[in-house]
């Protein structure tokens, strides 16, 4: 077995150089023909694509007749994402917001109580895994991938449903809102079953209980005494409702628009949306911050000092630290320049956890890498437009502060996003009945080549 690995890593080898030699393209022609590499213009803005109700991001705003970059905004199904966070915190029914905001986006309208209710009570009765699927599909063949292991689960549950076909509306709906309830379960077991047998750890599992909420049940179950306190659990509510929709021009949700364009059924369209999440450019990116401030916090003898920060900082941009690529992770984003609304809210809910959690002196250092880093950008590179710190740079600090392994840093993202991939797959199938199906500029001659037989080669 490993001599027939390794034959097939040397032939790999080899042949990639002839697949560099035939495929590589001059990127002068991206320009020439007119392409936006990317979908997106030289500005970083992304080739209109669609139409969508569900969610707006705005970053920039008209003045005297031009365009100019402006603190950003997230709107779900109209509301700003400000507004609905200090409702459903300042509620006077101290209700979590994970499960009000998957109704707005899912349905397009703001639940009453007695409509959360309902909604609540379907996604109770829909979260639960076929028999033996644990032991059957996630204890077998566990890894380190925790997206993998979803994406494995997810597949195989198409497997169990006599309906996984049918694409009417009611059914989609249904098939939707079974794996938001049950993506909590695979996340969680999933990072069990490797911690147990790959670690060598103790393997529990303990089911979600049907009267908390989201936030709380993950917490619980991961933990292997199922405590945890309520900052800790609202303030993973928050993440997961930060996260769970951000336009229908993100990759993953346009991988889901884009498979179940094709006539996928729903399992296939969530799949196709993970692994599309899974990639480092989008839904890892938490984890590099993470990694970026133990190996900032490993060569700074004074995290107080900010020449000796700015000197660090200085050297990651001139790949000189951590992982030579030239990038301070968590600063900067596609669409937004000024500001991220999103990492705008969670500075507030990190503090207190930070207070909470006894970490104030690593809180002081992400909010100096939140000034310092813009500047110095600015004054390094030429950018088309300004740069400040994403929902990524908090994220992943607001996780390791809840002792959630950083396995599952993605995979929660993926518990948010579920929601707003459902929402764009619901919006896909309502308004249109057309395959996506963008150009591409063939480079090929037309005059064809002549086949030579095999002998004569």
């Amino acid at each position: 077995m490993a001599d027939n690995r390794q034959f097939a890593e040397d032939f790999a080898k080899r042949q990639t150089q002839v697949c560099l030699a035939n495929s590589t393209i001059n990127p002068e022609l991206f320009q020439s023909y007119g392409v936006k590499r990317g979908l997106r213009d030289k500005n970083g803005a992304g080739v209109l694509a669609g139409l969508t109700n569900i969610s707006l991001i705005q970053s920039k705003k008209e003045v005297d007749g031009k365009m100019i970059p402006c603190d950003g905004r997230l709107l779900y199904r109209g509301y700003d994402i400000n507004d609905l966070v200090r409702g459903f915190l300042s509620s006077s029914t101290k209700h979590f917001g994970f499960e009000e905001i998957s109704y707005l986006l899912l349905f397009g309208e703001l639940p009453t109580s007695s409509q959360l209710a309902q909604f609540h009570e379907a996604l109770t009765k829909s979260s639960f895994l076929p028999t033996n699927f644990v032991r059957d599909v996630i204890m077998k063949a566990p890894g380190k991938d925790i997206m993998n292991s979803i994406t494995k689960s997810v597949l195989t549950l198409a497997s169990y449903d006599e309906q996984a076909a049918d694409t009417s509306l009611p059914n989609v709906l249904r098939q939707c809102m079974m794996l938001i309830s049950v993506f909590p379960m695979l996340a969680v077991y999933g990072y069990h079953a490797y911690n147990h047998y790959e670690c060598g750890d103790s393997f529990y599992i303990h089911r979600p209980d049907s009267n908390l909420s989201t936030a709380e049940n993950l917490l619980r179950m991961l933990r292997p005494d199922t405590q945890y306190s309520d900052l800790e659990a609202r303030v993973l509510d928050l993440a997961l409702v930060l996260h769970m929709e951000h336009g229908g021009g993100n990759n993953s949700t346009f991988t889901t628009r884009v498979t179940t364009s094709a006539g996928s059924d729903t399992y296939s369209v969530i799949a196709a949306a993970l692994s599309s999440l899974k990639g480092p450019k989008h839904g890892g990116a938490n984890i590099k911050v993470v990694e970026m401030m133990a190996d900032m916090k490993e060569h700074l003898s004074d995290w107080t000092d900010q020449e000796e920060v700015t000197h660090y900082l200085t050297k990651l941009l001139h790949k000189e630290a951590f992982d030579q690529k030239g990038l301070i992770y968590g600063m900067g984003h596609a669409v937004y320049s000024i500001s991220d609304p999103r990492a705008q809210i969670f500075k507030e809910f990190v503090e207190k956890l930070a207070t909470e959690k006894h970490r104030e002196k690593d809180f002081a250092l992400y909010s100096m890498v939140e000034t310092l880093a813009p500047k110095i950008i600015a004054g390094e590179r030429a950018i088309y437009k300004g740069v400040s710190a994403n929902v990524d740079f908090y994220s992943g600090f607001v996780y390791s502060m809840l002792d959630i392994p950083t396995e599952l840093f993605t995979p929660i993202f993926a518990i948010a996003r579920i929601v707003g991939w459902s929402a764009h797959r619901m919006e896909e199938l309502i308004n249109v009945d057309k395959i996506i199906r963008p150009a591409y500029q063939s480079l090929l001659p037309l005059e064809k080549k002549e086949y030579m037989d095999l002998v004569h080669r």
